[in-house]
């Protein structure tokens, strides 16, 4: 897995009708877009995650535009 500041990571539901969790990376401490991540969820909390296989980076340049 590959990101870099700005990119979103996406955690899936782990059961179903659980919500995806939608975070964006602040920080990246791994070398050369690497985990763990610091993160900034849409509450405003922050954490360190080590992202596991339910959890999906896109790319800054992959995200939709606002109108």
């Amino acid at each position: 897995m590959q990101a870099k500041v700005g990119d979103k990571l996406l955690v899936h539901g782990r059961k179903v009708g659980d919500a995806e969790q939608h975070s964006t990376i602040i920080e990246v401490r791994g070398s050369d877009g690497s985990p763990p991540y610091r993160v900034r969820h849409a509450d405003g909390s922050e954490a360190l995650v080590f992202p596991g296989p339910d959890c999906v980076v896109v790319h800054a340049e992959e995200q939709p535009r606002d109108a």
